[in-house]
C-alpha cells in the first residue's frame, strides 16, 4: 500500500529561504516597512514647529503661577511654589468677568452677522448674474486694502449721525462691517466649487432660490463657514483700538481692557498679567476644540483651492 499526499499541486514556485533563513517575501516586507529619510525630516521639523509654537503658551501658563520675584530673576522654567492665587488676583482686581462676558457677547454677535451677511453675498457673486458683478467684487478688494485705523474716523462719524457711540450695537455693526469683505471672497470660492446639479434638482422640485441656499447649498460649505467663524472670531476677540475710541463707558469694554489694568510702571503685576492672559484665552481655545474638524477641513479646503 503506498501513501499518497492528497495536497494538489500548484505549480506555484516557493521562496526559497536566503542563507541568513529569511524568505524574499519576508524582505520586502522589511523594505516597506522602512520609512523614508525625506518623511522622518519632515516630521522633525513639523515637530520643531510646534514645540516653536507651544513655548510661548507654555511659558505663560509657568509665568502665570509664580510670584514676580522668581519671574523677574528667572531661576527656573517651572514655578517652585505654584501660586494659584495670580489667577483670583487677576479675576478680581481686574474684573475680568465683566469684560469676559462683553468679548463674549460682541464676538458671538459679530461672527454671526459676518457669517449671515457673508454667506448671502458670496453665493450671489458665485452663482447669480447681475449687472456690476464685477465692480462690486473690485469694490470687495478695495476695500481690504484699506487699513481699519484708517476708517476709523469715518465709521466714528457715521455712528455718530445713527446715535450708536458707546453702544453694544455701534460696536458689533463695525465689527460686521470690517470682516464682511474678506469673509465674502472665502465664502464665494467654497460656493463656486459645488456642483451645480443640486441646485437644478432642488429647482425641479420645486425649491426657490432662498429653500436652495439654506437647505442644499450652505449646509455643503460648513467647513468654510467654520474657517470664516474662527479668522473672523479671533479678529473680534483681540479688537482693541475700536473699542477705545467707541465706548465712554467701561463697563462696555472688551477683555482686552482688562488685561490693561495689569500694565502699570507703578506697581508692576506681570505674573498676574500672564493669569488674566491666560483667562483670555480660555474661550477661544473651548470653541477651537469643539469646531476643530470643521476648521481643519475648511483651511485644507481653502488651501487645495
Amino acid at each position: 500500500m503506498t501513501l499518497t499526499n492528497d495536497k494538489p499541486d500548484t505549480g506555484a514556485p516557493t521562496a526559497a529561504p536566503s542563507p541568513g533563513g529569511t524568505t524574499a517575501s519576508e524582505k520586502a516586507i522589511r523594505r516597506r516597512r522602512r520609512v523614508p529619510l525625506h518623511t522622518i525630516g519632515l516630521y522633525g521639523l513639523l515637530a520643531i514647529a510646534a514645540l516653536t509654537a507651544l513655548f510661548p503658551l507654555l511659558w505663560m501658563l509657568s509665568g502665570s503661577l509664580q510670584s514676580l520675584t522668581e519671574l523677574l530673576t528667572n531661576q527656573s522654567f517651572l514655578p517652585s511654589d505654584p501660586q494659584w492665587g495670580n489667577y483670583v488676583t487677576a479675576w478680581v482686581q481686574g474684573d475680568l468677568g465683566t469684560y469676559l462676558r462683553n468679548s463674549v457677547i460682541y464676538t458671538g454677535a459679530a461672527v454671526l452677522g459676518i457669517l449671515l451677511v457673508s454667506s448671502l453675498a458670496g453665493y450671489a457673486l458665485a452663482r447669480l448674474e447681475f449687472a456690476g458683478k464685477g465692480v462690486f467684487t473690485f469694490v470687495i478688494l478695495a476695500v481690504m486694502i484699506i487699513p481699519a485705523p484708517a476708517m476709523f474716523l469715518a465709521q466714528y462719524k457715521l455712528l455718530i449721525s445713527l446715535g450708536l457711540t458707546n453702544s453694544p450695537v455701534g460696536y458689533v455693526l463695525i465689527l460686521i462691517t470690517s470682516g464682511v469683505p474678506m469673509s465674502t471672497l472665502i465664502m464665494r470660492s467654497f460656493f463656486v466649487s459645488q456642483p451645480r446639479d443640486l441646485e437644478e434638482a432642488a429647482a425641479l422640485d420645486g425649491a426657490g432660490p432662498l429653500r436652495i441656499f439654506w437647505s442644499v447649498i450652505l449646509p455643503l460649505a460648513r467647513p468654510g463657514l467654520a474657517a470664516v467663524a474662527v479668522i473672523q472670531g479671533l479678529g473680534a476677540w483681540n479688537e482693541y483700538l475700536m473699542a477705545l475710541v467707541l465706548f465712554d463707558d467701561n463697563e462696555l469694554m472688551p477683555i482686552q481692557r482688562g488685561l490693561t489694568a495689569f500694565t502699570s510702571a507703578e506697581t508692576p503685576q506681570q505674573q498676574v498679567l500672564l493669569a488674566a492672559t491666560a483667562i483670555s484665552i480660555v474661550p477661544v481655545v473651548v470653541f477651537y476644540l469643539l469646531a476643530q474638524r470643521h476648521i481643519v477641513k475648511g483651511i485644507g479646503a481653502g488651501a487645495i483651492k
